[in-house]
């Protein structure tokens, strides 16, 4: 199968990767090419840069800290822009009071202020209008100017916030918004210049600035927070969630920017500011991932399910991160010339045990202690390890540990908890499927979807099918596909369906029409933004919220935009991906094909490729890196002396172990590419030939659980389709998935004996799924105000005895119509019959 996207194994994986995940074919022991060496060495250099990976404390959240989250609003180009704030505040408060600074002023005052600057926001002079529009976005930053400490700044900040929206700032703004984003002239000038810079986007700067703060400081809910604020929050919300002042919510004018910007009509529009904004906007109206928990409890109790046997985000942050094994005997053995196959033979098997020690070590219990393989399988072993991708399967070696007599197990070992993290579940379609192949076996033929009759099967079939049903787990998923059935075959007797207008219906309602246009704009931002990208000319220009009008000419100056454009794509994925991800969780919450229709179109705009393409990289490379200047951070800018930087210190950059955003956005892409894949074999099957194996085994290098916990449910459902080679020499990561997935009973993803490993039509499938889709959307949503399915009047009396609205002119002219249009209007009968 050709790659269609150019992130297969000829553009987006590094050859030599397909042979370890491929049918189990590898090197025979041949010699690499001098291009192949070249190639290892690099993958070695890299390997040995990241053995030592210590454990990431890292808290998986909604977002990250209050201060880090502001930060990231603003470039460091920007920086300049907060003393014009300040002074465009200051001239101002200074001719409207006398003698006393803002924070020293009683609520009244200060809301008076704000109502002044909000009539002044309607001249039509332009500039003036700017200026107070700074004015207002000082205030939204805190007052910075009388603040002493960051704590402070951040107080103010969100203070100031409900003080503005109370006042109708954001509906103002918001009204400011659409006009600037209709403004012609600005875009043909933007589309004249060879060159944007942040001059271009000035004004839809400063706008986006003040409701991102607001959406951002309102949203989080404190303990010290005021009573009257929590009114204030619900009712924020609720404006942004219900179109109150328009048709359509606040979140489809941020998409219709980011189409208008894809599409070339306005590349002057500061993306990173509107995906920020989108993606709190999102988050506020909809809920973040712990809402999204409660939400699910709560619509299983109204479906009658079950409760859940475990809440999902607390079973993974208890997880603890495997251990990535030592690299010295790969490092070693794989420069080696080939040997004779009695002499690959003895080290293959050597190996084995070598592994099989390591194991002993890292897990609670071995699985594969008294497994010995076969000659023959000691061979294939030996040979297929001098491969040309070292990297990869370097992680599958243990650490070199001497055996030493006085060695307990029981007391050295280290220490997992008991049992596995995840309740097995059962599918219905799962029992159904044991009991077809064990009737056809034992009697001869089958009853259907029958899971109750099990008579003339044996009894270890009956304590089978018992040990099933005690593990059947039920999803919100398969009520809604039944309830669809049943409203499909019998739409006259179950009558209407009553949908009810919660934020995410109205939402999908919105974005129904133009979706597959809002996913590839994201998809081609994306693409964009990942590191992996190469520029081209047809791509598009994701930084022209970032680079000033005049470029850097000094080194000093060169280096500090390098980390600005860095930072800029690295928050852009952040947000992005996160956007993505909870449109998935919450169209799935609320129907199981909003959320098919959605993904659908993520895969026909190639999402699958490009999440590989963007883990095609030293994935711990990008998750350590350091785009950040700490004394530019918002709030630390406003308050401290800026010293003097050296190319020095903007190399050493900042302290910390990890960067946050870069880790929630890795997390955010593999959850995204979970929910894509997970149940689509077609889908499956992609990841199989853009071979994503040796991709993903690189990112287990990073030592946080939540993240290789996802990546090995990505290996998990394709094992079975990459040959019995692959999985005996990926044990270690076979026994990661063992002890870290959910285990699915009757699946053989570890033997490949499933009958979803046969070939198969691949589009059958997902037109299968296409046109449930539409029956759904046309049903629920393309429904006329006359349905045909509404009662009809067939009694004439009835019929003529209806009193009809007519307007009032009609009595006055109705004389002149009936003469006009009746009397003198020869009738020819012969023609009426004929026709009739």
């Amino acid at each position: 199968m050709e790659d269609p996207n150019g992130v297969g194994p000829g553009a987006g994986s590094p050859p030599g990767n397909g042979s370890s995940s491929g049918g189990g074919g590898g090197s025979k022991g041949k010699q690499a090419s001098p291009k192949g060496r070249e190639m290892f060495k690099n993958q070695r250099r890299e390997s040995e840069g990241s053995v030592d990976c210590p454990n990431l404390e890292f808290e998986y959240g909604d977002a990250d800290e209050h201060g880090a989250e502001l930060s990231e609003l603003y470039s460091y180009t920007e920086n300049p822009e907060f003393t014009v704030n300040r002074h465009c505040f200051e001239e101002d408060f200074r001719t409207q009071v006398q003698g006393r600074g803002w924070l020293e002023l009683e609520e009244a005052s200060q809301k008076a202020y704000i109502m002044r600057l909000l009539d002044r926001l309607e001249v039509v002079n332009r500039e003036q209008r700017l200026k107070v529009a700074r004015a207002i976005l000082y205030l939204a930053q805190g007052t910075f100017g009388e603040c002493d400490t960051e704590a402070d700044v951040l107080h103010w900040s969100r203070y100031n916030s409900f003080l503005l929206y109370q006042m109708g700032t954001f509906t103002a703004f918001l009204e400011l918004l659409r006009m600037e984003t209709d403004n012609t002239q600005a875009c043909s000038s933007a589309l004249r210049k060879p060159a944007i810079s942040l001059a271009d986007s000035t004004e839809l700067r400063v706008l986006l600035s003040v409701m991102y703060l607001m959406v951002e400081n309102i949203r989080l809910e404190w303990d010290t927070d005021p009573s009257g604020w929590r009114a204030v929050r619900e009712t924020f919300q609720t404006e942004l969630s219900f179109p109150v002042h328009s048709e359509e919510p606040f979140v489809l004018l941020l998409f219709s920017m980011i189409t208008k910007f894809c599409s070339g009509l306005a590349p002057h529009f500061p993306m990173k500011k509107v995906l920020l904004l989108l993606w709190k906007v999102v988050l506020f109206t909809l809920g973040g991932f712990e809402t999204l928990q409660a939400l699910k409890i709560q619509k299983r109790a109204e479906f009658s399910l079950p409760p859940l046997a475990e809440d999902s985000i607390q079973v993974v942050r208890s997880m603890r991160a495997a251990s990535p094994p030592s690299y010295t005997l790969d490092l070693g053995e794989s420069q080696m010339a080939p040997q004779s196959s009695k002499q690959r033979g003895r080290r293959g098997r050597k190996q084995l045990l070598t592994k099989q020690d390591s194991l002993d070590i890292y897990n609670e219990r071995d699985l594969f202690k008294n497994e010995e393989p076969p000659p023959e399988e000691e061979e294939e072993a030996g040979e297929g390890e001098n491969t040309l991708d070292g990297e990869l399967d370097l992680l599958e070696r243990g650490p070199l540990v001497p055996p030493r007599p006085s060695q307990t197990p029981t007391t050295e070992r280290v220490t997992f908890p008991k049992g596995l993290p995840w309740a097995p579940k059962v599918r219905q379609k799962d029992i159904e499927h044991f009991l077809e192949i064990s009737r056809n076996k034992f009697i001869g033929f089958t009853l259907g979807q029958d899971t109750d009759t099990l008579v003339g099967l044996p009894r270890p079939i009956h304590e089978s099918v018992k040990t099933l049903k005690q593990h059947k787990y039920i999803s919100i998923s398969d009520i809604q596909i039944k309830n669809e059935e049943e409203l499909e075959k019998c739409p006259m007797s179950l009558g209407e369906e009553k949908v009810q207008q919660t934020p995410c219906e109205i939402l999908y309602q919105a974005m129904l029409y133009n979706l597959p246009q809002y996913m590839i704009a994201l998809l081609k931002i994306l693409l964009a933004a990942a590191p992996t990208s190469k520029a081209k000319t047809d791509s598009i220009n994701i930084l022209a919220d970032v680079l000033p009008e005049e470029m850097p000419i000094t080194v000093l100056q060169s280096m500090k935009l390098g980390i600005d454009v860095n930072r800029h794509k690295e928050i852009i994925v952040k947000s992005i991906s996160t956007v993505l991800l909870l449109l998935l969780k919450h169209f799935k919450l609320n129907h199981i094909y909003q959320f098919e229709y959605v993904s659908q179109h993520l895969v026909f705009a190639n999402c699958i490729p490009l999440i590989l393409k963007f883990f095609n990289q030293n994935i711990l490379s990008y998750i350590t890196a350091k785009n950040s200047i700490s004394v530019l951070d918002y709030p630390s800018c406003t308050i401290h002396d800026l010293p003097d930087l050296t190319a020095e210190s903007l190399e050493a950059g900042d302290n910390n172990q990890f960067c946050w955003r870069n880790l929630f956005s890795c997390i955010n892409l593999l959850r995204l590419l979970n929910k894509l894949t997970k149940w689509k074999h077609s889908r499956t099957m992609m990841l199989v030939v853009f071979k994503s194996a040796p991709i993903l085994k690189r990112a287990l290098k990073v030592k946080q659980a939540m993240l290789q916990l996802y990546v090995l449910k990505l290996l998990k459902i394709q094992t079975k389709y990459l040959g019995r080679q692959w999985r005996k020499s990926n044990m270690k990561t076979m026994s990661a998935i063992y002890q870290k997935v959910r285990h699915r009973m009757n699946d053989d993803w570890a033997y490949g004996n499933d009958i979803d490993a046969r070939p198969w039509d691949f589009q059958a499938e997902e037109c299968t799924l296409r046109a449930n889709i539409e029956a759904f959307n046309s049903r629920r949503y393309d429904r006329p105000q006359d349905s045909e399915f509404a009662p009809v009047d067939n009694c004439l009396l009835s019929v003529l005895g209806q009193k009809l609205e007519l307007p009032e002119d009609f009595y006055y002219s109705y004389e002149l119509w009936l003469e006009r249009e009746v009397f003198s209007q020869p009738i020819c009968w012969e023609e009426l019959l004929q026709s009739h």
